[in-house]
């Protein structure tokens, strides 16, 4: 599609203003001008601005570090248009979602002043504080939604660098909420003073950065998704956003599936069979195999983009059907996108056929082992990656035969 030479012009006097921004001139005197010469941008025209100058050469760090001053600068013009979706759309349980998250940081952030008066824990102080932990958690689920379907359905359509930028921030917040939970969990080893003081800290930088990271989301990410997501591809995302879970706090009305998002999203099934060299399978079964392993696993194909994950019952990272498509790099926080090219590297080249790593993770040992997928000719397919939960396993003792085996 050709660029319209005037919105062409208006991107490279943002571009422009931005490079200038970084190079530190003084805001207010670019603020100035950007309302004297231009007026009005749009979320998008941001969103693509700082997607070419990381192409250009800018690092992604930089943009995100600044994030907070081009916000600023373009307050006026992106609060102008306002982001509306109706209850049930995918953007608008986010956004619901945005405000409860806020509420508990604000929240926290009492209890903090609460007990630094009191001098003392009481028992509805300590159960008030578990309560906020708990929600606080359980906001994961929506970070996951975000990360597994919006994003990859943003990049599907040229957006690629803004929800990168975001999962920085996505890390930055998770990084802060954990040493909140270690806090907490560890209060009786601390003097009280020290508790009091270090809880007000984390508590003011979650709730500053909650809300700086939300009205970026909501006043220049979604609104560019709402403008470049096609209405039929909305239908998909919230089933994926369906599949993957909701926070326990987002409103119900939010997670009530209804009967046209069902009908919609509805994929006939394929029939026929399946031959391979030791045996056959009709497609239904080779999917319920596949999904009856007692592992995840995730094929990466020769161009390193995710063709296919099965989908068992329990399964330990989540996955949607938004990434399908999507380059596996794409699926990994950029502090470990460089570790992930080298292992794929290093199966391209021959060089390594398997790469294993086990992490503890809610008390549960996981082990994640990706594998070089070659053919017969020994050339490369792709990369398996399985994902499996040891922690049983590895209580093994002695024997338990067939015969053992009771109904």
């Amino acid at each position: 599609m050709v660029e319209n030479s005037g919105i062409k012009e208006r991107k490279e006097f943002v571009k422009e203003l931005i490079k200038r921004l970084h190079a530190g001139e003084d805001p207010e005197k670019i603020k100035e001008e950007f309302k004297e010469f231009l007026g009005d941008v749009n979320p998008t025209e941001i969103a693509r601005v700082e997607q070419e100058l990381i192409k250009e050469g800018m690092p992604r760090e930089e943009i995100q570090r600044l994030c907070d001053v081009h916000i600023a600068i373009f307050k006026e013009s992106l609060e102008k248009a306002k982001t509306i979706a109706p209850q049930g759309h995918p953007v608008n349980i986010l956004m619901e979602e945005h405000k409860k998250v806020l509420e508990f940081a604000g929240e926290l952030k009492k209890v903090a002043g609460t007990v630094k008066e009191a001098g003392d824990f009481s028992d509805e102080t300590i159960h008030h504080l578990n309560h906020i932990v708990k929600h606080l958690k359980d906001s994961e689920s929506h970070y996951l939604r975000e990360e597994n379907v919006l994003f990859p359905y943003l990049e599907k359509h040229g957006i690629t660098e803004p929800p990168a930028i975001m999962w920085i921030e996505h890390d930055k917040i998770r990084k802060i909420k954990k040493d909140i939970y270690k806090l907490v969990d560890e209060r009786t080893k601390l003097t009280f003073n020290d508790f009091v003081k270090q809880l007000g800290e984390m508590a003011v930088v979650l709730a500053e950065m909650l809300s700086d990271h939300f009205y970026k989301e909501n006043n220049v990410l979604f609104p560019t998704a709402l403008n470049v997501i096609e209405k039929d591809e909305w239908t998909d995302v919230r089933k994926q956003f369906d599949e993957i879970g909701y926070c326990c706090f987002t409103p119900e009305p939010a997670k009530m599936v209804t009967e046209e998002v069902r009908t919609l999203t509805q994929e006939p099934k394929e029939e026929g069979v399946i031959k391979f060299e030791t045996g056959t399978f009709s497609m239904d079964e080779l999917e319920a195999l596949l999904d009856t392993l007692p592992v995840d696993v995730t094929f990466i194909d020769k161009n390193d983009r995710v063709r296919y994950f099965s989908q068992s019952k329990d399964r330990i990272f989540v996955r949607a059907k938004a990434v399908i498509g999507r380059k596996v790099q794409k699926c990994h926080p950029q502090k470990s996108v460089h570790v992930v090219e080298k292992i794929l590297n290093s199966f391209k080249n021959r060089k390594k056929d398997v790469a294993a790593f086990w992490i503890n993770l809610n008390d549960r040992l996981i082990l994640i082992r990706y594998f070089a997928v070659r053919n017969k000719d020994r050339e490369y397919l792709g990369c398996l990656e399985v994902t499996q939960d040891i922690t049983d396993i590895r209580k093994i003792e002695g024997e338990r035969r067939l015969l053992d085996w009771k109904d």
